[in-house]
């Protein structure tokens, strides 16, 4: 990470972004490649300097490690953290949502779970979605930034 700016790819002022689980988790886990970055990324959010969204799957990616490894008390934590996250919206399933990440999906081969979280991007006013999935590059309709690009 030498020489790499840890604001290089951070959204400017004010520009609501959306997150995938990859990059939640990334910061939660204190990722050893990317937790610099994602806590800049996350201190932006929390201040309100960008409010996020993300689709409540992100919770589920979140919590299952610590069900996986019988940790109760750190799922709770995430839970609780997550949920009161300042400035995070966290989106539910709806019939048009579905319908959105469906065009999504079939346009441009996504994974559901991917589809899903840039259709509530989309659908949330979203000006850039941070991922890590290098099937977001063909992706129009939001400019997505690829994480791993970054550092």
């Amino acid at each position: 990470m030498v020489g790499t700016p840890l604001f290089q790819g951070l959204p400017t002022h004010r520009q609501r972004i959306g997150l995938d689980a990859n990059v939640c988790i990334y910061f939660l886990e204190g990722h050893p490649r990317y937790k610099a970055w994602c806590v800049s990324l996350f201190d932006l959010i929390e201040r309100g300097q960008n409010p996020a969204v993300t689709f409540t799957v992100t919770l589920l990616e979140l919590l299952v490690q610590p069900y996986r490894d019988q940790q109760e008390e750190l799922a709770q934590k995430i839970f609780a953290l997550a949920s009161t996250y300042p400035k995070l919206e966290w989106v539910s399933l709806t019939m048009n949502l579905a319908d959105r990440a469906a065009e999504l999906r079939a346009r441009y081969r996504l994974s559901t779970p991917d589809a899903i979280q840039l259709a509530t991007a989309i659908g949330h006013k979203a000006v850039r979605f941070y991922g890590n999935d290098n099937g977001l590059r063909r992706v129009k309709e939001i400019e997505c930034i690829i994480v791993d690009d970054l550092v």
